[in-house]
C-alpha cells in the first residue's frame, strides 16, 4: 500500500491540471481559453453578441465576478488561460491571486489583454491601462463629448454618444472589408503614452470632440481635445502579446444596432487572439553556393546561400507569407550585408552574396516589424576565418609592383 501512494499522488495531480494541453502555441494559435472577469453576472446577456462571435470561433470562455475569492491566473506555476478579458471597470481589488502585477505578467508571458473602462473606471484598471502606455483623462467624471458628430441620445442635449469612423488604416489589424457604418460610442477617451511607441489609435475621436464633465459648463480649456483622443487603442508588446484598451464598456454591448460596433469588435477580436497578422518563420537555412551542408565556419570571400521559409495564419491553416521587404543582414558589431530577400511566392526567402572580406564572429540577422504582424527576430551565429597560409594565390595581383621592383633591383 506504501508503495501506491506516490503513484496516486501523481495521478491525482494530472487531474488537477486539465487546461494545459489547451495552452496557446505559436505554431498552431488555436483552441484557446479565455478568462472573463466581470462586475456583474448579467453581462452574459447585455453582452451576449460579442461573447457568441467569441465562442463561435471556438474560444473557450470562463466567465467570472472579479471578486469572486477563488480566482488565479496560475496553477502550479503553469498558466490556466491564454487570453484574459477585463469588463469590470468599477472592481477595486481583484478576487483570489490576482493582483495588477499578475495581470501585467500575464502579458510578460506573451498572453492576450482585451481591457474595457468607463466613466466610472477604478483606479486598478486605470493603473494598468497606464502600464500599458494609455492614460484616461485625469477628471473621473469626464466623457468624450462631441458637438457634431454625435448619435441620437437619449439625454436631451447630452452629446456624449458619438459616432466616429476613423479607424486605422490596416487590413491586418480591422480586416480587408470596410466597416460598414460608424462606431458607437460612450465612455472616456484616453491619450497614448509618447514614449510608448508600441501603442496605436484604432478608432480616434473627430476635430470637433473634447473630453469633459457633460454636467457642468466648462470653466477652463479641455485638456484632451480633437483627433488627440484615442476611443480604443491596442498594443503589440515586444514579445508578440497584444492588447485591446477600450474607454467605454457599453461599445461591446447588444445596444447599438445599426452600427459598425459589432463588425468592427469581430475583426479586432480576430486580430487581438492572433487569428489574423501572426507570422512565424521555419526552415533557416545558409550553406556555401553548390553546397547543401551548413558549415561550422565560412572564409572570408565564400559565396553563400541564405534561406527561410515564412508562412502567416489564417486562422484555420498555416498559409505563405508574400511581401518584397524581408531583409537578412550579415552583421558583426554593424552590417557588412544588407540584402532584400526573393521569394517564391510560397513562403520561401532566399538570397545569396559573398562573404565580406574581414573575419570575425559574424551573425545571419532578420529583424521583420510591420504594422499588424508579429515581428521576427532570426539570429544566428557564424565565425569568418581568414585565408590560410597555403589558400592564397601564387601571384597577388596587387603585389605586382613590388615583385617588379625586386627584379629590378636584380638585374
Amino acid at each position: 500500500m506504501a508503495n501506491l501512494l506516490p503513484l496516486l499522488t501523481l495521478i491525482s495531480l494530472l487531474f488537477l491540471l486539465p487546461h494545459h494541453t489547451l495552452a496557446f502555441s505559436p505554431d498552431t494559435p488555436t483552441g484557446r481559453r479565455i478568462l472573463v472577469l466581470v462586475d456583474d453576472l448579467a453581462i452574459r446577456s447585455s453582452h451576449a453578441l460579442y461573447f457568441k462571435s467569441l465562442t463561435s470561433r471556438n474560444y473557450d470562455l470562463e466567465l467570472r465576478l472579479a471578486d469572486d475569492p477563488k480566482l488565479a491566473l496560475q496553477r502550479y506555476g503553469q498558466y490556466l488561460y491564454d487570453g484574459l478579458i477585463l469588463f469590470c471597470p468599477t472592481v477595486e481589488r481583484f478576487g483570489g491571486a490576482i493582483i495588477k502585477e499578475a495581470v501585467l505578467d500575464f502579458v510578460d508571458s506573451g498572453r492576450d489583454l482585451v481591457l474595457a473602462a468607463d466613466e466610472d473606471a477604478s483606479d486598478l484598471i486605470r493603473e494598468i491601462a497606464t502600464e500599458c502606455g494609455v492614460d484616461f483623462d485625469e477628471d473621473p467624471a469626464a466623457l468624450v463629448i462631441d458637438h457634431a458628430s454625435y448619435a441620437v441620445s437619449s439625454t436631451e442635449g447630452d452629446h456624449t454618444l458619438i459616432a466616429s469612423d476613423d479607424f486605422i488604416q490596416s487590413d491586418v489589424i480591422l480586416g480587408s472589408k470596410a466597416i460598414e457604418a460608424p462606431v458607437l460610442f460612450q465612455g472616456v477617451g484616453h491619450s497614448l503614452n509618447p514614449a510608448n511607441n508600441l501603442v496605436l489609435k484604432v478608432l480616434s475621436a473627430s476635430p470637433s470632440a473634447y473630453s469633459a464633465n457633460p454636467k457642468f459648463t466648462l470653466s477652463n480649456a479641455p485638456v484632451l481635445t480633437g483627433s488627440a483622443i484615442s476611443l480604443v487603442s491596442v498594443v503589440q508588446a515586444r514579445n508578440n502579446a497584444r492588447i485591446l484598451i477600450s474607454g467605454s464598456l457599453k461599445i461591446f454591448s447588444d445596444r447599438f444596432e445599426k452600427s459598425g460596433n459589432e463588425q468592427f469588435l469581430t475583426e479586432l477580436s480576430k486580430w487581438i487572439f492572433h487569428e489574423r497578422g501572426h507570422l512565424k518563420a521555419v526552415n533557416v537555412k545558409h550553406h556555401k553556393v553548390g553546397e547543401v551542408d551548413e558549415p561550422s565556419i565560412y572564409r572570408i570571400t565564400d559565396d553563400l546561400e541564405y534561406s527561410v521559409e515564412i508562412y502567416e495564419w489564417s486562422g484555420t491553416s498555416w498559409e505563405p507569407y508574400v511581401a518584397d521587404d524581408v531583409q537578412i543582414q550579415f552583421y558583426m558589431m554593424s552590417p557588412y550585408v544588407l540584402k532584400t530577400l526573393s521569394t517564391d511566392q510560397k513562403g520561401l526567402y532566399y538570397t545569396s552574396f559573398k562573404v565580406p572580406d574581414v573575419y570575425g564572429v559574424f551573425k545571419f540577422k532578420v529583424e521583420y516589424q510591420r504594422l499588424g504582424y508579429t515581428s521576427l527576430s532570426l539570429s544566428k551565429q557564424i565565425p569568418v576565418r581568414p585565408f590560410r597560409h597555403n589558400e592564397y594565390e601564387r601571384f597577388i595581383t596587387t603585389a605586382y609592383p613590388y615583385y617588379g621592383a625586386c627584379f629590378s633591383m636584380v638585374s
